[in-house]
């Protein structure tokens, strides 16, 4: 399955809010440097689809916009 997410760091909150059909819009705490934001984007991801960290992989890293696949 693959979704997009727009990934906003160094928010007030970790939450995962789904805005379409695939489509997920995710506010994380932790800043975008070394990978902090998206190690907590996984974290997110892994809560909301009730699946294993080694299940996910981000296509885009560096992007806001990223395309997910999880297996």
């Amino acid at each position: 399955m693959k979704i997009k997410v727009k990934v906003k760091p160094n928010s007030d909150c970790n939450c995962l809010i789904k805005v379409v059909d695939g489509e997920y819009s995710a506010q994380v705490k932790e800043p975008a440097e070394s990978c902090k934001a998206n190690t907590a984007l996984i974290r997110l991801l892994c809560r909301e689809f009730k699946v294993n960290f080694k299940k996910i992989k981000i296509k885009n890293p560096t992007s806001r916009h990223k395309v997910i696949e999880i297996d």
